[in-house]
């Protein structure tokens, strides 16, 4: 009885350390994590903490030899200056209004694409579908030059005759939304659309009744970041849109420019940025879970 409780006894001093150092291994791990996480998110976050700051300082503040990490007296009328000079209202417009168009008719196409390889059979369904895939392999940049290749030919590079066409039409179709989508579809029981076709629903009357509503988080999803896309693109348009009525924010940003005695007043252009960017702060966040829940509902089943 001694021995096997002396043996005992060294069994639960034996656990009791391993215990214990499981816990001390936990908290240096926890401890590691937490100070990488923190780094990460101080290189991502300070450029946008240095934007703000900017923006309420004064040029001769900003200016200074040695960088102020806060403002010593904040300056607001840079924000009115570079929305007047900046026009950024016009800016607004043109943004808003080729970024509700060209989401309107991506979401049409996606819609019906993505019905189409979902529910409808017909020859060539699955190589054209994996056809489509491939496309996404190809660098953007490419896309680009076939895209102003194919404009300039069709004559779409005359703002004044077709307007905002060239800024909407060659970015309409997105192999990855429709891919999306199509995946949400498939999980949807195909069991209700042969029974809706059995009740003579035809194929539009069931996509707009039955699974768009049950798709509709994805449909968000793709709106909202179709919406941040069209608010984001820089290059085709900085490309296309030589006439100062049709820039967007981002290429009209781009090409302005304030000085002050012959200095850049970059405290103005930070206002101007910050104007800019504060839409997607807010989309970001206001509307991030439907995001994320119209992500996580696709691509488990296919």
């Amino acid at each position: 009885m001694s021995n096997n409780s002396s043996l005992q006894v060294m069994q639960e001093r034996d656990m009791h350390k391993v215990v214990v150092a499981q816990k001390i291994m936990r908290v240096v791990s926890q401890f590691f994590l937490y100070l990488f996480l923190f780094a990460v998110a101080f290189v991502i976050l300070f450029p946008f903490y240095w934007m703000l700051i900017s923006s309420v300082k004064t040029l001769d503040e900003y200016m200074l030899a040695i960088p102020t990490l806060f403002p010593r007296e904040f300056d607001f009328v840079n924000y009115v200056e570079a929305f007047n000079t900046a026009n950024l209202g016009r800016l607004f417009g043109n943004t808003v209004f080729v970024g509700v168009v060209s989401t309107i008719l991506s979401l049409v196409i996606t819609v019906l694409s993505a019905f189409a390889f979902a529910r409808l059979e017909f020859k060539g369904k699955n190589a054209m579908f994996a056809a489509l895939l491939a496309t996404m392999m190809i660098p953007g940049e490419l896309f680009t030059i076939t895209n102003y290749k194919t404009v300039n030919d069709l004559g779409w590079l005359n703002l004044e005759k077709y307007g905002f066409t060239v800024l909407i039409v060659p970015f309409l179709v997105s192999v990855f939304y429709i891919y999306l989508l199509k995946q949400n579809f498939m999980q949807i029981p195909n069991e209700l659309y042969l029974a809706a076709k059995v009740d003579g629903t035809s194929d539009l009357k069931y996509l707009w009744k039955v699974m768009i509503p049950l798709a509709l988080p994805t449909l968000i999803s793709i709106t909202i970041l179709k919406m941040m896309g069209s608010w984001n693109t820089y290059m085709w348009p900085n490309l296309v849109a030589d006439s100062q009525n049709y820039w967007l924010v981002t290429n009209g940003l781009r090409k302005f420019s304030v000085t002050v005695d012959n200095r850049p007043d970059t405290p103005v252009q930070m206002a101007a940025v910050a104007i800019v960017s504060a839409p997607l702060f807010m989309v970001f966040l206001f509307l991030r879970k439907y995001i994320m829940k119209g992500v996580s509902r696709s691509g488990i089943k296919g």
